[in-house]
């Protein structure tokens, strides 16, 4: 059985000394699981399992890295019939990895994450793994940016296909968003939202729930007043690529709404 080496060594210190601008340091997750490219496909997914990682790093070489997700195991082993402990991880790996030095401004990860849609970054120092920064960790759960963001709402009631409704994005949040729509939308009700964020390379889809209609001044699921005749939606599944985009637009947009941009 190979080593695993799981990295997050020589960064105490840093936390203290580095206060503005928020660094990458400050909010990312440390450790990295790295493993010999000799190492099965499904040794590399137990590992994820265990650690709860969303990637491992694969070391082929002194000079040849990459790294695998669960989506190269699921789209390039299990879609293809493979049994995942034939496969040595060296064939399924990604490259080049996508990685931001620890000591840089945060700014930095959301531009990265929005230009490319990628949903974590490796964090090095010195060009050594030490983290993973998930684009969950960029926003605390109290940031909603205004907006207004053509959208459609696709509603389930008795039919399993669902009918699809126009809709405009008023607040978004990485957790849930306000949405203006004519469509029937009862607490508790399962819902899709599907939407353009400008700039953004594609569409993003999210599985929600309703969370109501507050009265105009009282305060919503999200942590915020509602607008009058908004709803509130909760975020209960979405893909880490459509939270990476997310979280870097809400960033932006507030940065520009507080006029620091």
């Amino acid at each position: 059985m190979a080593e695993v080496m799981i990295h997050a060594s020589g960064l105490s210190g840093h936390a203290e000394e580095e206060h503005r601008p928020l660094r990458v340091i400050h909010v990312m997750v440390p450790g990295v699981i790295q493993i010999p490219g000799d190492v099965s496909v499904g040794e590399a997914a137990r590992l994820m399992h265990k650690e709860h990682a969303p990637c491992v790093l694969i070391k082929d070489t002194e000079t040849k890295t990459g790294i695998i997700t669960h989506t190269d195991i699921v789209y390039k082993v299990v879609a293809q019939g493979l049994n995942p402990d034939d496969i040595q991880s060296r064939r399924v790996m990604s490259r080049p990895v996508q990685s931001i030095e620890f000591d840089r401004p945060v700014e930095e990860v959301t531009a990265m994450m929005a230009s490319s849609g990628l949903p974590f970054l490796i964090v090095t120092k010195h060009n050594l793994p030490v983290g993973i920064l998930m684009a969950q960790d960029l926003l605390a759960p109290s940031k909603i940016s205004r907006s207004h963001i053509q959208a459609t709402v696709k509603t389930y009631n008795e039919k399993p296909e669902g009918v699809a409704h126009p809709a405009v994005i008023t607040q978004l949040s990485h957790r849930g968003a306000f949405v203006e729509t004519d469509a029937p939308m009862p607490a508790g009700a399962r819902v899709t939202l599907e939407f353009l964020l400008p700039g953004a390379p594609s569409p993003i889809a999210v599985e929600t729930t309703v969370m109501g209609r507050p009265e105009a001044g009282q305060v919503s699921g999200l942590g915020k007043p509602k607008p009058q005749g908004g709803v509130a939606v909760q975020f209960t599944d979405v893909s880490l690529a459509g939270l990476s985009q997310i979280s870097a637009w809400i960033l932006r947009s507030l940065r520009k709404q507080e006029g620091t941009s």
